[in-house]
């Protein structure tokens, strides 16, 4: 198959590697837009694999070429798709900025959540959450870092998970990046925002979260939040060294 154009939407961290996932530019009822996770034949893919040819780690947001060669679907991540990252970088093309952007993501939403939430059909879906709070906390003596979010959505349609008190994982690299930033410049070891707060610190008109499933652990697929696009964007700079 031929190189296609795919615009990032997570970029996230696993216990051995890294994750990612967008739209191509194929129509699809439900989400508007086919939905993808790049993957590897064999193993993790890693952050030298999402670098393009000029070494630059992309970012959420990027539009990129990617030469996706075969679907290879293990449900319910029926997105997934094996990539050729050897032979062919990903290649920068543009970035969704501005106006574009904003009206981008509000036009975009799931149309059916419940798929990825409750189903379990699929594992991928956009949505924008009513209310938000986050937490991001870091243990200077065993230097665990944490960041979870809990969140509500409109309507009826729920993730359980993000409404119980400790949320769910947000496993954005941006994020994490902020997250420790904000946690360093407070001179804090634990920082929890709710939702006004929250938008306050991000200077946010809107927020809109790129919400997956993981791989199956202790027989479950949990719910994660695999990135935090705010209108307008947030600056942070992903250290490799400290995801």
């Amino acid at each position: 198959m031929p190189a296609q154009e795919v615009l990032i939407l997570a970029l996230t961290k696993m216990k051995s590697g890294i994750c990612t996932a967008g739209f191509t530019a194929e129509r699809a009822p439900v989400t508007g837009l086919r939905w993808v996770r790049p993957t590897r034949e064999f193993g993790t893919v890693l952050p030298e694999d999402m670098m393009d040819t000029e070494g630059r780690l992309v970012q959420c947001g990027d539009v990129v070429t990617l030469r996706l060669v075969a679907p290879r679907p293990d449900p319910p991540h029926v997105e997934d798709w094996v990539t050729d990252f050897i032979h062919h970088r990903p290649c920068w093309l543009r970035r969704l900025e501005g106006e574009k952007r904003a009206s981008f993501f509000a036009e975009h939403l799931d149309q059916a959540p419940e798929h990825v939430l409750i189903d379990h059909t699929r594992s991928l879906c956009l949505v924008q959450p009513e209310q938000v709070w986050a937490y991001f906390s870091f243990d200077k003596y065993s230097g665990k870092y944490q960041t979870r979010m809990r969140f509500t959505l409109p309507g009826e349609v729920q993730c359980s998970r993000a409404m119980q008190p400790r949320g769910v994982t947000v496993t954005d690299l941006k994020w994490r990046a902020l997250g420790r930033q904000w946690l360093a410049q407070q001179q804090s070891a634990v920082l929890d925002l709710e939702h006004d707060t929250l938008l306050q610190h991000l200077n946010a008109e809107a927020l809109y979260l790129t919400v997956g499933l993981s791989r199956q652990w202790q027989g479950e697929y949990w719910p994660l939040v695999h990135a935090v696009h705010v209108i307008p964007d947030y600056a942070a700079t992903i250290d490799l060294e400290a995801l």
